[in-house]
């Protein structure tokens, strides 16, 4: 059966951005600000991760919650219209966060995971501190 909002809804998912997004850009800046180099999209590591810090060997992944399945999160909420294709296409990038994940422990990287609801108020602020203190333990 055929809905008449997949069309809407396929528009809006299009437009919807993979990389640069605000999430992304607010951890890139509060980084900067602190005087942390990081590459972006680094083709080299497995599933390009959002944000490289070589010198201290970690990678930053800013998941959405809704693309990532973010588990317990209210805006990871599967659309009531086409429900077998978004459980299959979300448990997909779940399967391949994880390999990507793994790949990039396998090589060595640390890997820190940040969500878009923890960049939200109130958890802000808490949530990037908490990433300093793993990339530089004695500053905090």
């Amino acid at each position: 059966m055929v809905n008449a909002n997949d069309g809407v809804r396929s528009s809006k998912m299009s437009k919807i951005k993979g990389r640069d997004t605000k999430p992304e850009i607010l951890v890139r800046k509060f980084l900067f600000s602190r005087g942390f180099r990081y590459r972006i999209h680094c083709k080299k590591l497995p599933g390009k991760p959002d944000i490289v810090l070589t010198k201290y060997r970690t990678v930053i992944l800013v998941n959405g919650c809704f693309w990532h399945a973010h588990n317990g999160c209210r805006l990871n909420k599967i659309p009531r219209s086409n429900v077998e294709f978004w459980t299959n296409k979300l448990q997909s990038n779940m399967q391949r966060d994880k390999e990507n994940e793994k790949g990039l422990e396998k090589l060595g990287w640390k890997v820190i995971t940040i969500w878009e609801c923890q960049l939200r108020k109130p958890h802000l602020e808490q949530t990037l501190v908490a990433v300093i203190s793993v990339l530089k333990p004695s500053e905090v």
